[in-house]
């Protein structure tokens, strides 16, 4: 199959990396430090679950030198989706589609209003990874995983395509999700929670689940994000807050989010995409999110400052 990795970050790179480690015919699309060094040395994935090499490896920084691609794998931040969706135009045929694995609900639907709705499958991964140094990506936890789905939730021959791909590599998979929705909100659940109580404490998730009042915060978010997402119409079991908790109890105790990584940096983050869009929908569907909108608000005087908004 024909892919281009649109981000090549942790996640893209660590699952572009596997799908050229397999033989598929995969381009990369990097930017500044990164991509020279991916052109000079190769990509370099340092991971539990066995280091490799990509080299050479195909990667550029100009998606019209690459034409139509079968798939893309888009691996921005998810605050980068919209514009992202643009710069990608040159890499879509009449049969293309775009899977994004950002953070946050509102992915696909950013991605649909640009190239239209036939371009789009729901997706959503779990990996703990990131850019270590660049052509370096780190990959120190959770065995990797991405679901997919249309977004009807119709079976398809491209879905079962992009699976049969993933199923040659090694150290990674996919499945295909019953209900796309479902599973978005589901991952939504614990990465909201575990990035908003990581950008307030700026502490590890060992630590924040392990204090009592930090725990009840987790639990709170939890809970709110949970009725927001029933309000909205998504068929989330009822035990999804309990899953999603069990889910951040099975973290390494040094985890982090990539969210309060940012944060903490200085940078721009997905604040608005996370608690942000839980307050969001929240006042749309008519769910009080109160500790949401505490953490969104201690948060957004340094998010204005990283954006350039905010000159103090």
């Amino acid at each position: 199959m024909r892919i281009a990795i649109y981000g090549t970050g942790g996640v893209g790179g660590y699952f572009g990396g596997r799908l050229a480690e397999a033989g598929e015919d995969v381009t990369f699309i990097a930017r500044g430090e990164h991509l020279a060094a991916i052109q000079r040395e190769g990509l370099k994935v340092r991971s539990i679950a066995g280091d490799f090499r990509i080299a050479p490896t195909k990667a550029t920084d100009d998606p019209f030198s690459i034409g139509e691609v079968e798939c893309v794998i888009l691996a921005v931040k998810a605050w980068q989706v919209p514009e992202a969706a643009e710069a990608i135009r040159p890499l879509m045929g009449p049969e293309s589609f775009v899977v994004p694995l950002e953070n946050g609900v509102d992915a696909a639907e950013q991605v649909a209003a640009v190239l239209g709705k036939a371009h789009v499958v729901g997706g959503l991964c779990g990996i703990l990874a990131w850019r270590e140094a660049p052509g370096t990506i780190r990959h120190a936890g959770i065995d990797p995983f991405i679901r997919v789905g249309e977004l009807d939730n119709r079976p398809s021959e491209r879905i079962q395509r992009m699976k049969a791909v993933f199923d040659k590599a090694t150290g990674a998979q996919v499945e295909i999700a019953e209900d796309i929705q479902v599973a978005i909100w589901s991952k939504f659940l614990f990465i909201c929670a575990l990035s908003g109580i990581g950008s307030l404490t700026r502490a590890p998730i060992g630590v924040s689940r392990t204090l009592p009042e930090t725990r009840q915060l987790i639990e709170q978010m939890l809970v709110e994000i949970y009725r927001v997402g029933l309000a909205k119409g998504v068929a989330l079991p009822e035990n999804a807050v309990e899953k999603a908790l069990g889910f951040i109890d099975a973290l390494p105790d040094k985890s982090t989010a990539s969210m309060q990584r940012d944060i903490i940096a200085g940078l721009p983050s997905e604040l608005e995409a996370q608690n942000g869009a839980v307050v969001r929908l929240g006042k749309e569907y008519g769910v009080a999110t109160p500790v949401n909108a505490m953490i969104h608000a201690a948060l957004l005087p340094q998010e204005r400052k990283a954006r350039g908004l905010d000159e103090s």
